[in-house]
């Protein structure tokens, strides 16, 4: 029959493959049209955090924050952090996360972020202060101007606060000891706070002094040789890192304490008053979602943490031999017993 013949025409297989490379150049440009108009895959977005060894709570509450805010490490999120406890190893820390091109710095306490701030001009900046204004990291709390905003935890005007509270359980208190660091970017403003709640309560201050280890070692040595009815620690990221051996020190003069965070009491302090630590880095981590999306760090007011809390350990009143006022356990954030 002539159907054989016909089908395998000379020209009939030209109008078949003809038919075949249309059909075929209709399905790939439907398949690339369908890539065209499917969602892109999201970027990593590399945050880098510089923080003293001993700052875990912020760093978890920042990791908690963004992963509430739709940011999954490892997806859509990578966080470079970097650890250290000396201007000189902050500086090398921040130089290493500038030279590998993060898309934004957490800095964590003053130190670090006046090392990041030097260190950069171009990446955006969130911090964790006491006194952002104060030590130089912003221009005002409204408008910090800069690559830089974040978190102001008002550590320095907490001092006053905190020879209050030791009044409360100490009320025939006259001389206070002050524990601080003068090469601290605060101290100016923690030694003002300090004698004007003093001066306003009619007590004494009697500061000691240590910037590294071994003036701490010899401040402490001295503690029970200075005539003293209480002690205050000023929030240093130093103090905090030798939280256990201020802590047996002051044991040791059976001197009542209150220390700026409730860190302390892993190494059985009488009382803390201070910011939470894990909030500050959910609060940090609301900033740079800001940021990322497009928000210029100098045109973002610094917000100030409004909730401070205050924790009170019985057994350590115990053994000072205090009874803590009822209406101070009543407002207290957390007593333990």
């Amino acid at each position: 029959m002539n159907g054989r013949n016909d089908f395998s025409s000379p020209a009939l297989r030209r109008t078949r493959r003809k038919n075949w490379s249309i059909f075929a150049f209709a399905l790939a440009t439907s398949i690339l049209s369908m890539f065209a108009h499917a969602d892109p895959a999201p970027a990593v977005l590399r945050i880098g955090a510089l923080s003293p060894s001993m700052f875990i709570p912020p760093v978890q509450g920042l990791r908690e924050g963004l992963s509430e805010l739709g940011y999954v490490e490892g997806k859509n999120l990578t966080i470079e952090r970097k650890l250290a406890d000396s201007n000189e190893a902050l500086q090398s820390a921040t130089s290493e996360l500038v030279s590998s091109k993060v898309d934004l710095i957490v800095a964590f306490g003053t130190p670090a972020a006046r090392a990041v701030l030097s260190g950069t001009s171009t990446i955006p900046v969130v911090f964790i202060s006491g006194d952002p204004v104060g030590s130089g990291l912003a221009k005002s709390l409204a408008r910090p101007g800069a690559n830089g905003t974040g978190v102001s935890t008002l550590s320095a005007e907490l001092v006053s606060k905190r020879i209050e509270l030791l009044r409360q359980i100490r009320p025939k208190m006259r001389r206070v000891i002050l524990l601080e660091n003068p090469s601290s970017p605060l101290h100016a403003t923690i030694s003002r706070e300090a004698r004007s709640a003093a001066q306003k309560l009619g007590v004494q201050i009697v500061t000691l002094e240590a910037t590294d280890e071994q003036e701490l070692n010899s401040a402490l040595s001295n503690l029970q040789r200075v005539s003293a009815d209480a002690l205050t620690v000023s929030p240093e990221t130093f103090f905090l890192a030798n939280r256990v051996k201020i802590a047996q020190a002051v044991a040791k003069a059976k001197l009542p304490a209150i220390f700026p965070w409730r860190d302390f009491h892993d190494a059985n302090v009488l009382m803390s008053y201070g910011a939470n630590p894990r909030e500050m880095g959910r609060q940090a981590a609301v900033y740079v979602d800001r940021i990322l999306k497009g928000a210029k760090p100098g045109e973002l007011p610094i917000e100030q943490m409004s909730k401070y809390e205050l924790v009170i350990d019985l057994r350590v009143a115990h053994k000072l031999r205090i009874k803590v006022p009822q209406d101070m356990l009543l407002r207290a954030d957390e007593v333990i017993q």
